[in-house]
Protein backbone atom coordinates (compact mmCIF):
# COMPACT_ATOMS: atom_id res chain seq x y z
CA UNK A 1 0.00 0.00 0.00
CA UNK A 2 1.51 3.46 -1.09
CA UNK A 3 3.15 5.37 2.27
CA UNK A 4 2.76 8.75 2.93
CA UNK A 5 5.40 10.46 1.34
CA UNK A 6 9.09 10.81 3.64
CA UNK A 7 10.63 13.86 4.54
CA UNK A 8 13.31 12.74 6.44
CA UNK A 9 16.49 10.87 4.48
CA UNK A 10 18.82 8.48 6.93
CA UNK A 11 21.20 8.69 4.19
CA UNK A 12 22.32 7.88 0.93
CA UNK A 13 24.37 4.46 0.75
CA UNK A 14 25.91 2.03 -1.98
CA UNK A 15 23.84 -0.40 -0.92
CA UNK A 16 20.99 -1.10 1.37
CA UNK A 17 20.71 -4.84 2.62
CA UNK A 18 17.11 -5.48 4.19
CA UNK A 19 16.90 -7.85 7.21
CA UNK A 20 20.02 -8.66 9.52
CA UNK A 21 19.53 -12.24 9.74
CA UNK A 22 22.15 -14.65 8.39
CA UNK A 23 22.30 -13.98 5.25
CA UNK A 24 22.24 -9.83 5.83
CA UNK A 25 25.06 -10.38 8.32
CA UNK A 26 26.95 -12.08 6.08
CA UNK A 27 26.66 -9.37 3.44
CA UNK A 28 27.43 -6.62 5.84
CA UNK A 29 30.73 -8.06 6.72
CA UNK A 30 31.98 -9.34 3.29
CA UNK A 31 30.72 -5.92 1.08
CA UNK A 32 32.14 -3.50 3.68
CA UNK A 33 35.60 -5.05 4.17
CA UNK A 34 37.41 -3.50 1.69
CA UNK A 35 36.05 0.07 2.95
CA UNK A 36 34.92 1.79 -0.22
CA UNK A 37 31.31 0.87 -0.27
CA UNK A 38 28.75 2.43 1.85
CA UNK A 39 26.48 -0.27 3.40
CA UNK A 40 23.64 0.10 5.58
CA UNK A 41 21.85 -2.77 6.93
CA UNK A 42 18.31 -2.65 8.16
CA UNK A 43 16.49 -4.69 10.98
CA UNK A 44 13.26 -4.42 12.12
CA UNK A 45 13.83 -6.69 15.12
CA UNK A 46 16.24 -5.39 17.95
CA UNK A 47 19.66 -6.11 19.46
CA UNK A 48 20.52 -9.22 21.04
CA UNK A 49 20.71 -7.59 24.31
CA UNK A 50 19.34 -10.90 26.42
CA UNK A 51 21.06 -13.82 28.17
CA UNK A 52 19.08 -16.38 26.22
CA UNK A 53 20.54 -15.38 22.58
CA UNK A 54 23.48 -16.61 23.79
CA UNK A 55 23.02 -19.72 26.29
CA UNK A 56 22.28 -22.52 23.32
CA UNK A 57 19.39 -23.76 25.81
CA UNK A 58 17.57 -20.40 25.44
CA UNK A 59 15.69 -21.65 22.57
CA UNK A 60 13.22 -22.53 24.94
CA UNK A 61 12.57 -18.92 25.92
CA UNK A 62 13.53 -17.41 22.62
CA UNK A 63 10.67 -19.40 20.57
CA UNK A 64 7.52 -17.74 21.11
CA UNK A 65 8.30 -14.71 23.10
CA UNK A 66 7.73 -11.44 21.36
CA UNK A 67 11.03 -10.53 22.38
CA UNK A 68 12.48 -12.73 19.98
CA UNK A 69 10.38 -14.08 17.60
CA UNK A 70 7.87 -12.59 15.03
CA UNK A 71 5.19 -14.97 16.19
CA UNK A 72 4.24 -16.02 13.07
CA UNK A 73 1.52 -18.82 12.78
CA UNK A 74 0.38 -20.76 9.65
CA UNK A 75 -2.98 -20.70 8.34
CA UNK A 76 -4.89 -24.43 9.23
CA UNK A 77 -3.64 -27.10 7.43
CA UNK A 78 -5.52 -29.99 5.63
CA UNK A 79 -2.73 -31.99 5.70
CA UNK A 80 -2.13 -31.21 9.24
CA UNK A 81 -6.34 -32.02 10.05
CA UNK A 82 -7.19 -28.37 10.27
CA UNK A 83 -3.94 -27.80 12.45
CA UNK A 84 -2.46 -24.36 12.51
CA UNK A 85 1.27 -24.38 14.03
CA UNK A 86 3.47 -21.70 15.26
CA UNK A 87 6.38 -20.45 12.69
CA UNK A 88 8.88 -18.79 14.54
CA UNK A 89 11.10 -16.34 13.15
CA UNK A 90 14.27 -14.27 14.64
CA UNK A 91 13.10 -10.76 15.80
CA UNK A 92 16.65 -9.30 16.29
CA UNK A 93 20.23 -8.93 14.45
CA UNK A 94 20.72 -12.57 13.90
CA UNK A 95 17.48 -13.26 12.40
CA UNK A 96 16.67 -16.66 12.93
CA UNK A 97 20.12 -17.90 13.52
CA UNK A 98 20.01 -16.26 17.11
CA UNK A 99 16.81 -18.57 17.90
CA UNK A 100 17.45 -21.77 15.58
CA UNK A 101 19.03 -25.25 16.62
CA UNK A 102 22.65 -24.34 16.21
CA UNK A 103 23.17 -27.44 13.99
CA UNK A 104 25.91 -26.96 10.94
CA UNK A 105 24.41 -28.91 8.13
CA UNK A 106 24.93 -28.16 4.65
CA UNK A 107 22.78 -31.00 3.03
CA UNK A 108 23.78 -33.50 -0.24
CA UNK A 109 26.11 -32.66 -3.12
CA UNK A 110 23.21 -33.49 -5.10
CA UNK A 111 21.02 -30.67 -3.81
CA UNK A 112 23.28 -28.45 -5.42
CA UNK A 113 24.15 -30.11 -8.78
CA UNK A 114 20.27 -30.34 -8.78
CA UNK A 115 20.33 -26.56 -8.43
CA UNK A 116 22.79 -26.26 -10.95
CA UNK A 117 20.64 -29.01 -13.63
CA UNK A 118 17.71 -26.44 -13.27
CA UNK A 119 19.95 -23.98 -14.98
CA UNK A 120 21.59 -21.99 -12.17
CA UNK A 121 25.16 -21.74 -13.81
CA UNK A 122 28.14 -21.71 -10.92
CA UNK A 123 25.66 -23.35 -8.35
CA UNK A 124 26.77 -26.56 -8.85
CA UNK A 125 28.54 -28.90 -5.56
CA UNK A 126 31.90 -28.06 -6.72
CA UNK A 127 30.76 -24.12 -7.29
CA UNK A 128 29.81 -23.63 -3.77
CA UNK A 129 31.92 -26.08 -2.05
CA UNK A 130 34.86 -23.16 -1.58
CA UNK A 131 32.35 -20.85 -0.09
CA UNK A 132 31.30 -23.44 2.83
CA UNK A 133 34.74 -23.85 3.52
CA UNK A 134 35.40 -20.05 3.33
CA UNK A 135 32.71 -19.14 5.91
CA UNK A 136 33.99 -22.16 8.22
CA UNK A 137 36.11 -22.43 11.34
CA UNK A 138 36.00 -26.12 12.05
CA UNK A 139 37.25 -27.12 15.39
CA UNK A 140 38.60 -30.27 14.06
CA UNK A 141 41.03 -28.58 11.66
CA UNK A 142 40.73 -28.51 7.40
CA UNK A 143 40.90 -30.56 4.81
CA UNK A 144 39.97 -30.80 1.50
CA UNK A 145 36.37 -30.55 2.63
CA UNK A 146 36.61 -28.01 5.81
CA UNK A 147 38.06 -24.70 6.72
CA UNK A 148 39.63 -23.49 9.54
CA UNK A 149 39.77 -19.83 10.20
CA UNK A 150 36.54 -18.33 9.39
CA UNK A 151 34.16 -16.38 10.76
CA UNK A 152 31.92 -19.28 11.48
CA UNK A 153 32.83 -21.55 14.53
CA UNK A 154 31.43 -24.84 14.00
CA UNK A 155 32.07 -27.34 17.20
CA UNK A 156 31.18 -30.61 18.47
CA UNK A 157 28.43 -31.08 20.91
CA UNK A 158 29.59 -30.48 24.59
CA UNK A 159 27.95 -33.78 26.35
CA UNK A 160 26.23 -37.01 25.36
CA UNK A 161 23.52 -38.87 26.63
CA UNK A 162 23.16 -43.13 26.63
CA UNK A 163 19.37 -42.76 25.81
CA UNK A 164 21.08 -41.47 22.38
CA UNK A 165 23.50 -43.82 22.35
CA UNK A 166 21.05 -46.73 22.79
CA UNK A 167 19.25 -44.81 19.66
CA UNK A 168 22.96 -44.76 17.38
CA UNK A 169 22.96 -48.64 18.49
CA UNK A 170 19.68 -49.49 17.29
CA UNK A 171 20.12 -47.46 14.02
CA UNK A 172 23.27 -49.38 12.82
CA UNK A 173 20.83 -52.74 13.69
CA UNK A 174 18.55 -51.36 10.90
CA UNK A 175 21.53 -50.83 8.19
CA UNK A 176 22.15 -46.80 9.23
CA UNK A 177 25.88 -46.91 9.69
CA UNK A 178 27.82 -44.97 12.62
CA UNK A 179 29.27 -41.23 11.00
CA UNK A 180 31.35 -38.64 12.70
CA UNK A 181 30.91 -35.92 9.90
CA UNK A 182 27.67 -35.08 7.96
CA UNK A 183 29.20 -32.78 5.52
CA UNK A 184 31.04 -34.69 3.40
CA UNK A 185 28.09 -34.85 0.32
CA UNK A 186 27.04 -37.66 1.72
CA UNK A 187 25.08 -37.19 4.79
CA UNK A 188 24.37 -40.95 5.02
CA UNK A 189 24.69 -42.48 8.84
CA UNK A 190 23.80 -42.10 12.16
CA UNK A 191 25.83 -39.16 14.80
CA UNK A 192 25.97 -36.00 16.94
CA UNK A 193 25.49 -32.99 15.30
CA UNK A 194 27.87 -30.31 15.22
CA UNK A 195 26.56 -26.92 16.03
CA UNK A 196 27.57 -23.27 15.49
CA UNK A 197 29.02 -22.75 19.25
CA UNK A 198 32.11 -21.58 20.77
CA UNK A 199 32.66 -22.90 24.01
CA UNK A 200 29.18 -23.80 25.18
CA UNK A 201 27.65 -20.09 23.71
CA UNK A 202 25.69 -20.14 20.55
CA UNK A 203 27.36 -18.18 17.62
CA UNK A 204 24.69 -16.65 15.74
CA UNK A 205 25.73 -15.12 12.61
CA UNK A 206 25.28 -11.41 14.31
CA UNK A 207 28.06 -12.84 16.21
CA UNK A 208 30.03 -14.41 13.59
CA UNK A 209 29.88 -11.59 10.99
CA UNK A 210 28.04 -8.74 11.86
CA UNK A 211 29.08 -7.39 14.97
CA UNK A 212 32.92 -7.25 13.53
CA UNK A 213 32.15 -5.47 10.95
CA UNK A 214 30.47 -3.12 12.66
CA UNK A 215 33.42 -1.19 13.58
CA UNK A 216 33.78 -0.49 10.15
CA UNK A 217 33.00 3.35 9.85
CA UNK A 218 31.75 2.40 6.17
CA UNK A 219 28.84 0.37 7.53
CA UNK A 220 26.19 1.41 9.49
CA UNK A 221 23.36 -1.29 11.10
CA UNK A 222 19.24 0.52 11.80
CA UNK A 223 17.92 -1.06 14.23
CA UNK A 224 13.69 -1.17 14.56
CA UNK A 225 13.60 0.05 10.99
CA UNK A 226 10.65 -1.60 9.26
CA UNK A 227 10.97 -1.97 5.68
CA UNK A 228 7.29 -0.49 4.22
CA UNK A 229 8.02 -0.28 0.16
CA UNK A 230 10.74 -0.38 -2.18
CA UNK A 231 11.32 3.12 -3.99
CA UNK A 232 11.37 3.15 -8.02
CA UNK A 233 13.01 5.07 -10.55
CA UNK A 234 11.25 3.64 -14.00
CA UNK A 235 12.55 -0.18 -13.70
CA UNK A 236 15.10 0.45 -11.15
CA UNK A 237 15.00 0.36 -7.39
CA UNK A 238 16.85 3.13 -5.78
CA UNK A 239 15.72 2.53 -2.26
CA UNK A 240 13.21 2.01 0.34
CA UNK A 241 10.42 3.70 2.64
CA UNK A 242 10.83 2.60 6.06
CA UNK A 243 8.82 2.65 9.60
CA UNK A 244 11.72 4.00 11.83
CA UNK A 245 11.10 4.77 15.40
CA UNK A 246 7.75 5.77 14.65
CA UNK A 247 8.11 8.35 11.63
CA UNK A 248 8.29 7.20 7.43
CA UNK A 249 11.48 7.77 6.49
CA UNK A 250 13.59 7.02 3.15
CA UNK A 251 17.15 5.68 2.65
CA UNK A 252 18.63 5.41 -0.51
CA UNK A 253 20.72 3.04 -2.60
CA UNK A 254 22.68 4.18 -5.46
CA UNK A 255 24.76 0.66 -5.73
CA UNK A 256 21.49 -1.31 -5.04
CA UNK A 257 18.96 -2.89 -2.60
CA UNK A 258 19.45 -6.38 -0.77
CA UNK A 259 16.79 -8.10 0.06
CA UNK A 260 17.74 -10.56 2.82
CA UNK A 261 14.49 -10.93 4.72
CA UNK A 262 13.94 -14.21 4.79
CA UNK A 263 11.86 -17.05 2.92
CA UNK A 264 8.43 -14.99 4.35
CA UNK A 265 8.97 -11.68 4.23
CA UNK A 266 11.13 -11.09 0.91
CA UNK A 267 8.26 -11.99 -0.87
CA UNK A 268 6.01 -9.83 1.24
CA UNK A 269 7.93 -6.78 0.78
CA UNK A 270 8.03 -7.69 -2.95
CA UNK A 271 4.49 -8.18 -3.22
CA UNK A 272 3.80 -4.97 -0.64
CA UNK A 273 5.55 -3.07 -3.45
CA UNK A 274 3.87 -3.77 -6.12
CA UNK A 275 6.37 -6.75 -7.63
CA UNK A 276 4.19 -10.35 -7.85
CA UNK A 277 0.88 -11.75 -9.51
CA UNK A 278 -1.03 -8.62 -10.74
CA UNK A 279 -4.56 -11.08 -9.35
CA UNK A 280 -2.94 -11.33 -6.17
CA UNK A 281 -1.77 -7.59 -5.47
CA UNK A 282 -5.27 -6.53 -6.87
CA UNK A 283 -6.94 -8.66 -4.22
CA UNK A 284 -5.23 -5.91 -1.78
CA UNK A 285 -5.81 -3.07 -3.67
CA UNK A 286 -1.73 -2.35 -4.45
CA UNK A 287 -1.00 -1.21 -7.62
CA UNK A 288 1.11 -3.64 -10.30
CA UNK A 289 4.18 -2.34 -10.78
CA UNK A 290 6.22 -5.45 -11.86
CA UNK A 291 4.41 -8.71 -12.96
CA UNK A 292 6.63 -11.76 -10.99
CA UNK A 293 3.82 -14.49 -10.97
CA UNK A 294 6.43 -16.54 -8.54
CA UNK A 295 6.88 -14.23 -5.84
CA UNK A 296 5.65 -15.81 -2.69
CA UNK A 297 4.87 -19.53 -4.61
CA UNK A 298 7.23 -22.62 -4.37
CA UNK A 299 7.34 -22.16 -0.38
CA UNK A 300 9.25 -25.83 0.52
CA UNK A 301 9.51 -26.92 4.35
CA UNK A 302 10.57 -29.66 6.69
CA UNK A 303 7.74 -31.18 8.39
CA UNK A 304 8.82 -33.50 11.29
CA UNK A 305 6.98 -36.03 12.65
CA UNK A 306 7.64 -35.87 16.56
CA UNK A 307 7.68 -40.28 17.67
CA UNK A 308 7.99 -40.17 21.45
CA UNK A 309 8.94 -43.09 23.22
CA UNK A 310 8.49 -44.10 27.26
CA UNK A 311 11.70 -45.88 28.23
CA UNK A 312 12.68 -47.62 30.97
CA UNK A 313 16.20 -47.61 32.90
CA UNK A 314 17.21 -44.95 30.66
CA UNK A 315 17.92 -41.51 32.50
CA UNK A 316 16.40 -38.43 30.32
CA UNK A 317 16.06 -35.38 30.58
CA UNK A 318 12.50 -34.89 31.58
CA UNK A 319 13.23 -36.15 35.41
CA UNK A 320 16.89 -34.76 35.70
CA UNK A 321 15.19 -31.66 35.72
CA UNK A 322 12.40 -32.29 38.42
CA UNK A 323 14.13 -30.99 41.45
CA UNK A 324 15.49 -27.30 42.31
CA UNK A 325 18.70 -29.02 43.09
CA UNK A 326 19.44 -30.42 39.42
CA UNK A 327 18.65 -27.65 38.42
CA UNK A 328 21.17 -25.33 40.44
CA UNK A 329 23.51 -28.08 39.29
CA UNK A 330 22.60 -27.48 36.28
CA UNK A 331 23.42 -23.56 35.95
CA UNK A 332 26.64 -23.90 37.72
CA UNK A 333 27.88 -26.12 35.72
CA UNK A 334 27.38 -24.55 32.64
CA UNK A 335 28.67 -21.26 34.70
CA UNK A 336 32.25 -22.88 35.74
CA UNK A 337 32.90 -25.18 32.67
CA UNK A 338 30.27 -24.38 29.94
CA UNK A 339 29.18 -27.34 29.90
CA UNK A 340 26.15 -29.73 30.48
CA UNK A 341 22.41 -29.58 29.55
CA UNK A 342 22.74 -25.57 29.18
CA UNK A 343 24.96 -26.29 26.54
CA UNK A 344 22.19 -28.29 24.53
CA UNK A 345 20.83 -27.67 21.43
CA UNK A 346 17.50 -28.67 20.36
CA UNK A 347 18.51 -31.78 18.90
CA UNK A 348 21.83 -33.67 19.75
CA UNK A 349 22.03 -36.85 17.58
CA UNK A 350 21.12 -37.03 14.00
CA UNK A 351 20.57 -40.12 11.40
CA UNK A 352 20.04 -39.63 7.50
CA UNK A 353 18.61 -42.84 5.75
CA UNK A 354 15.80 -43.93 2.88
CA UNK A 355 12.16 -44.48 3.76
CA UNK A 356 12.41 -47.34 0.93
CA UNK A 357 14.57 -48.39 -1.51
CA UNK A 358 13.26 -46.19 -4.30
CA UNK A 359 15.53 -43.53 -2.89
CA UNK A 360 19.59 -43.46 -4.17
CA UNK A 361 20.26 -40.85 -1.65
CA UNK A 362 19.24 -40.88 2.35
CA UNK A 363 15.55 -39.26 1.74
CA UNK A 364 15.35 -39.20 5.87
CA UNK A 365 16.69 -36.76 8.63
CA UNK A 366 16.15 -37.77 12.65
CA UNK A 367 16.21 -35.00 14.86
CA UNK A 368 16.77 -37.65 18.23
CA UNK A 369 16.24 -35.51 21.76
CA UNK A 370 16.89 -36.78 25.60
CA UNK A 371 13.80 -35.27 26.09
CA UNK A 372 9.55 -35.16 25.35
CA UNK A 373 6.83 -32.49 25.87
CA UNK A 374 3.61 -32.11 24.07
CA UNK A 375 4.90 -28.72 21.92
CA UNK A 376 7.61 -26.47 22.56
CA UNK A 377 6.99 -23.84 25.21
CA UNK A 378 4.83 -27.01 27.32
CA UNK A 379 6.47 -28.45 30.34
CA UNK A 380 8.74 -31.54 30.04
CA UNK A 381 6.98 -34.88 30.01
CA UNK A 382 7.15 -36.43 33.96
CA UNK A 383 8.26 -39.68 32.96
CA UNK A 384 11.56 -40.74 31.10
CA UNK A 385 11.35 -40.53 27.63
CA UNK A 386 13.07 -39.29 24.47
CA UNK A 387 11.79 -38.00 20.98
CA UNK A 388 12.73 -39.19 17.57
CA UNK A 389 11.42 -36.59 15.30
CA UNK A 390 12.27 -37.46 11.42
CA UNK A 391 11.10 -35.84 8.64
CA UNK A 392 10.73 -35.70 4.79
CA UNK A 393 14.15 -34.11 3.27
CA UNK A 394 12.37 -32.86 -0.50
CA UNK A 395 9.07 -33.06 0.36
CA UNK A 396 7.20 -32.44 -2.92
CA UNK A 397 4.43 -30.88 -1.59
CA UNK A 398 4.37 -26.49 -2.20
CA UNK A 399 2.82 -23.75 -0.20
CA UNK A 400 2.54 -20.22 -0.58
CA UNK A 401 3.22 -16.98 1.15
CA UNK A 402 0.80 -14.41 0.30
CA UNK A 403 -0.25 -10.94 1.40
CA UNK A 404 -3.21 -10.69 4.38
CA UNK A 405 -3.09 -7.58 4.31
CA UNK A 406 -1.72 -4.43 2.73
CA UNK A 407 -0.39 -3.26 6.09
CA UNK A 408 3.40 -3.66 6.42
CA UNK A 409 3.12 -4.66 9.99
CA UNK A 410 0.81 -7.35 9.53
CA UNK A 411 2.29 -10.96 9.32
CA UNK A 412 1.27 -12.70 5.72
CA UNK A 413 -0.45 -15.79 4.99
CA UNK A 414 1.81 -18.57 5.59
CA UNK A 415 0.34 -21.98 3.57
CA UNK A 416 2.91 -24.40 4.16
CA UNK A 417 0.34 -26.90 2.18
CA UNK A 418 1.61 -29.91 4.15
CA UNK A 419 1.34 -33.69 2.89
CA UNK A 420 -0.67 -32.18 0.22
CA UNK A 421 1.15 -34.14 -2.56
CA UNK A 422 0.64 -38.27 -2.19
CA UNK A 423 4.54 -39.63 -2.58
CA UNK A 424 4.87 -36.91 1.17
CA UNK A 425 2.28 -38.94 2.75
CA UNK A 426 3.57 -42.37 1.73
CA UNK A 427 7.29 -41.41 2.89
CA UNK A 428 5.33 -39.82 6.37
CA UNK A 429 3.65 -43.26 6.85
CA UNK A 430 7.07 -45.50 6.08
CA UNK A 431 9.13 -43.06 8.31
CA UNK A 432 6.55 -44.05 10.90
CA UNK A 433 7.24 -47.43 10.40
CA UNK A 434 11.19 -47.63 9.85
CA UNK A 435 11.56 -45.71 13.37
CA UNK A 436 9.12 -48.60 15.35
CA UNK A 437 11.99 -50.49 13.90
CA UNK A 438 14.44 -49.22 14.86
CA UNK A 439 12.80 -48.65 18.73
CA UNK A 440 10.82 -51.30 19.25
CA UNK A 441 12.26 -53.70 17.60
CA UNK A 442 15.68 -53.37 18.25
CA UNK A 443 18.15 -55.02 20.53
CA UNK A 444 19.77 -52.06 22.06
CA UNK A 445 16.31 -50.98 23.10
CA UNK A 446 14.93 -54.16 24.37
CA UNK A 447 16.18 -54.20 27.89
CA UNK A 448 14.74 -50.56 28.29
CA UNK A 449 11.33 -51.44 27.27
CA UNK A 450 9.97 -48.80 24.87
CA UNK A 451 6.58 -47.68 24.80
CA UNK A 452 5.17 -45.62 22.09
CA UNK A 453 3.63 -42.72 23.49
CA UNK A 454 3.08 -41.01 20.28
CA UNK A 455 1.21 -41.14 17.83
CA UNK A 456 0.38 -44.47 19.50
CA UNK A 457 0.35 -48.22 18.52
CA UNK A 458 -3.27 -47.98 17.89
CA UNK A 459 -2.19 -46.18 14.10
CA UNK A 460 -1.69 -48.96 11.77
CA UNK A 461 -3.13 -49.52 8.22
CA UNK A 462 -1.15 -46.79 5.78
CA UNK A 463 -4.66 -44.44 6.19
CA UNK A 464 -4.09 -44.86 9.90
CA UNK A 465 -0.64 -43.35 9.99
CA UNK A 466 -0.99 -40.58 7.28
CA UNK A 467 -3.65 -39.23 9.62
CA UNK A 468 -1.15 -40.00 12.65
CA UNK A 469 1.52 -37.99 10.47
CA UNK A 470 -1.35 -34.84 10.59
CA UNK A 471 -1.49 -35.03 14.05
CA UNK A 472 2.07 -35.15 15.27
CA UNK A 473 3.70 -33.43 12.28
CA UNK A 474 5.18 -29.75 12.87
CA UNK A 475 7.80 -27.83 11.13
CA UNK A 476 11.48 -27.52 11.70
CA UNK A 477 11.65 -24.11 10.59
CA UNK A 478 13.26 -24.49 7.47
CA UNK A 479 11.15 -22.07 4.48
CA UNK A 480 12.49 -21.75 1.37
CA UNK A 481 11.68 -21.02 -1.75
CA UNK A 482 9.72 -18.04 -2.27
CA UNK A 483 11.89 -16.26 -4.71
CA UNK A 484 13.21 -19.31 -6.52
CA UNK A 485 16.44 -19.27 -8.49
CA UNK A 486 15.96 -19.70 -12.00
CA UNK A 487 15.26 -19.00 -15.88
CA UNK A 488 11.91 -21.08 -16.23
CA UNK A 489 8.15 -19.72 -15.65
CA UNK A 490 8.26 -18.86 -12.07
CA UNK A 491 11.44 -17.87 -11.40
CA UNK A 492 12.30 -14.38 -9.53
CA UNK A 493 15.89 -14.28 -9.63
CA UNK A 494 18.10 -15.24 -12.15
CA UNK A 495 21.55 -17.51 -11.04
CA UNK A 496 23.16 -14.05 -9.90
CA UNK A 497 20.61 -13.17 -7.78
CA UNK A 498 18.86 -10.68 -9.50
CA UNK A 499 15.43 -9.92 -9.56
CA UNK A 500 14.41 -10.28 -13.48
CA UNK A 501 12.99 -7.32 -15.16
CA UNK A 502 14.63 -5.04 -12.49
CA UNK A 503 17.59 -3.32 -12.14
CA UNK A 504 19.30 -2.12 -8.74
CA UNK A 505 17.66 -5.36 -6.46
CA UNK A 506 18.72 -8.40 -5.46
CA UNK A 507 17.43 -11.43 -3.27
CA UNK A 508 19.81 -12.86 -1.07
CA UNK A 509 18.26 -15.53 1.29
CA UNK A 510 17.15 -19.00 1.79
CA UNK A 511 14.28 -18.03 -0.43
CA UNK A 512 16.27 -18.14 -3.52
CA UNK A 513 16.55 -22.22 -3.09
CA UNK A 514 15.08 -23.69 -5.78
CA UNK A 515 14.65 -26.63 -4.01
CA UNK A 516 15.19 -27.62 -0.13
CA UNK A 517 18.47 -28.68 0.86
CA UNK A 518 18.79 -32.60 2.14
CA UNK A 519 19.06 -31.18 5.63
CA UNK A 520 18.75 -27.99 8.35
CA UNK A 521 19.43 -24.83 5.95
CA UNK A 522 21.09 -22.04 7.65
CA UNK A 523 24.60 -22.89 6.49
CA UNK A 524 23.42 -22.72 2.98
CA UNK A 525 22.10 -19.97 3.88
CA UNK A 526 25.41 -18.26 4.72
CA UNK A 527 27.22 -20.08 1.90
CA UNK A 528 24.48 -17.92 -0.65
CA UNK A 529 25.28 -14.79 1.22
CA UNK A 530 28.93 -15.51 0.71
CA UNK A 531 28.78 -16.35 -2.90
CA UNK A 532 26.12 -13.44 -3.77
CA UNK A 533 29.25 -10.78 -2.05
CA UNK A 534 31.60 -12.06 -4.50
CA UNK A 535 28.64 -12.05 -7.79
CA UNK A 536 28.65 -8.03 -6.66
CA UNK A 537 31.81 -7.31 -6.66
CA UNK A 538 32.50 -9.35 -9.52
CA UNK A 539 29.69 -7.25 -11.45
CA UNK A 540 30.97 -3.92 -9.92
CA UNK A 541 34.45 -4.54 -11.61
CA UNK A 542 32.59 -5.53 -15.15
CA UNK A 543 30.70 -2.23 -14.84
CA UNK A 544 33.76 -0.48 -14.17
CA UNK A 545 35.49 -2.09 -17.35
CA UNK A 546 32.58 -1.69 -19.73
Amino acid sequence: MPQAPAEESLGHFDYVIVGAGSAGCVLANRLSADGRRRIAILEAGGNDDWIWFHVPVGYLYAMGSPRADWCYKTEAETGLNGRSLNYPRGKVIGGCSAINGMIYMRGQSSDYDGWRQLGNVGWAWDDVLPYFRKSEDQARGADALHGAGGDLRVEDMRLSWEVLNRFRDAAAENGIPRVEDFNRGSNEGCGYFQVNQWRGRRVSMAGAFLKPALKRRNLQLFTQAQALELSFDGKRVTGLLLGYHGKTVRIEAAGGVLLAAGAINSPQLLMLSGIGAGAELARQAIPLRHELSGVGSNLQDHLQLRLIYRVSGLPTLNTQIDSPLAKAGMVLRYALYRRGPMTMAPSQLGAFTRSGPAYAMPNLEYHVQPLSLDSFGEPLHSFDAFTASVCNLRPLSRGRVSLASADPYRPPAIAPNYLSDPADRAVAADAIRLTRRIVLESEAFRPHRPEEYLPGPAFRSEAELIHAAGNIGTTIFHPVGTCRMGQREGAVVDARLRVHGLEGLRVIDASVMPAITSGNTNAPTVMIAEKAADMIAEDEAAHRAA
